[in-house]
């Protein structure tokens, strides 16, 4: 089913070291808003779609929130690379070093791991579907707050195309929630 380019969707190199911005950065990785809680949510939703548009939408768009999550881990990964211990203490990563070493983890930025509590799912695809808008937004909202306290440029490129596209994803579901209102009359 998948086929994996080794190549990230969009270019991410990051050439200063800043720990700080990392431990934000997290919140995009296993953060309740976050890419991993995202991905998981569509794959399994695909199911609850009435049709193969549907199931096809949030396959691909599921697909592509893979690739966002290898994005954050690769911003992660750059900006915390060659930290010290000093350095991870100071950017108050140390909770996080204790456990993972310079491991990555699917956790938010307050360290609390991921949990599959964020993945929302009733049953409804019109539900489902509102869910994942919402979804989208609070992403948006999310990258829009990190690119609030981002200052290098080479952060901030990624951080605005990982924003646009959740705008992508809202209007795609957008689209095919109303579809769905006209056609099951829900």
């Amino acid at each position: 089913m998948f086929t994996y380019e080794k190549k990230l969707i969009y270019p991410v190199n990051i050439k200063k070291k800043d720990l700080k911005m990392a431990s934000v950065i997290y919140c995009q990785y296993g953060g309740p808003n976050g890419e991993l809680a995202a991905a998981l949510r569509y794959f399994n939703q695909r199911y609850s779609m009435p049709d193969d548009r549907g199931k096809a939408l949030l396959t691909d768009i599921a697909t592509e929130e893979f690739g966002h999550i290898e994005m954050i881990c690769t911003m992660i990964y750059q900006l915390m690379r060659g930290a010290t211990v000093d350095e991870i203490k100071e950017a108050g990563l140390d909770k996080m070093y204790a456990q993972t070493g310079k491991d990555l983890f699917p956790q938010d930025n307050n360290g609390v791991p991921f949990t599959t509590a964020y993945i929302g799912a009733t049953g409804d695809f019109i539900a489902d579907l509102y869910e994942d808008m919402a979804a989208e937004q609070k992403a948006r909202a999310t990258y829009e707050n990190l690119l609030d306290l981002a200052t290098d440029p080479d952060v901030i490129q990624p951080l605005i195309y990982l924003r646009e596209r959740e705008i992508v994803h809202y209007n795609l579901f957008k689209e095919l929630c109303e579809q769905y209102e006209k056609e099951y009359k829900k």
